[in-house]
């Protein structure tokens, strides 16, 4: 298994800060989040540190499940734009969401999710040209937001013959148990923070309720061998997850 930690913790810090402080932690990954103030990447600058990248694409302002067809030829756009981000910069993989329902959605639901899938047919398709991984992300339990459901998130993946990013927090949220989260063998990706299971709160791990014991048991009977993400709210959950980690995996 490989470590790596979301800039979502870290922001607004210089990308320079953030690599710095990853490389002196010996974190081998880091997931960009690529909107601003990571809208832009450096190459030169992400090349000149021997960390890997993966690359997740917008979520503020986007949506490619959108009703409204021009917002979501722009929304799709974003993606395609971070994958060209992950070619230009040597990375494998983006990681994209499935979009929402817009305030004003609800009578129409069907359209929304026709379109989330259509949307979602687009990037994968993209990214399959490109050579990158797409990875769809299951989402918490937030009335508005689609794929909350594993078992969806794995149909879907299945039919576009793409794979997953699990986001564990997402789904102990939306009450799924360990055994449950690692049933789809489409799973290429892991996203990991915790909490009590009400409310996404992303916080450290080891802090909250999830079985992150069970969680890291089942993954290496399982050889997972793709990158484990410390996806946290804060710098200082950040240094807790990745000791609770090493800790746990002996790292």
């Amino acid at each position: 298994m490989k470590l790596g930690v979301s800039t979502l913790a870290l922001s607004p810090a210089p990308m320079e800060s953030v690599l710095t402080c990853l490389e002196e932690r010996n974190v081998e990954y880091c997931e960009i989040m690529n909107e601003y103030p990571y809208n832009n990447i450096d190459s030169d600058v992400v090349e000149s540190y021997n960390i890997k990248i993966s690359i997740h694409s917008p979520l503020s302002d986007v949506n490619i499940a959108s009703y409204n067809d021009n917002m979501r030829t722009s929304s799709v756009s974003q993606i395609k734009n971070s994958i060209d981000t992950a070619v230009s910069i040597g990375s494998e993989l983006v990681v994209v969401h499935p979009g929402q329902v817009p305030i004003l959605g609800k009578k129409f639901i069907e359209r929304i999710k026709e379109h989330s899938l259509e949307s979602l047919r687009e990037c994968s398709n993209y990214a399959d040209d490109s050579g990158i991984m797409m990875c769809i992300e299951n989402m918490p339990d937030f009335d508005e937001l689609l794929l909350k459901d594993l078992n969806e998130v794995h149909n879907v993946a299945e039919e576009l013959d793409s794979h997953i990013t699990l986001d564990v927090g997402h789904a102990y949220n939306m009450n799924f148990s360990v055994e449950e989260m690692l049933s789809s063998p489409r799973i290429k990706h892991i996203h990991l923070s915790d909490n009590d299971g009400s409310y996404d709160s992303h916080n450290a791990i080891g802090s909250a309720d999830i079985d992150f014991e069970s969680l890291f048991k089942e993954l290496k009977s399982m050889h997972y061998d793709g990158i484990l993400v410390v996806e946290v709210k804060d710098p200082v959950a950040v240094t807790e997850s990745l000791d609770y980690i090493k800790n746990e995996l002996k790292l």
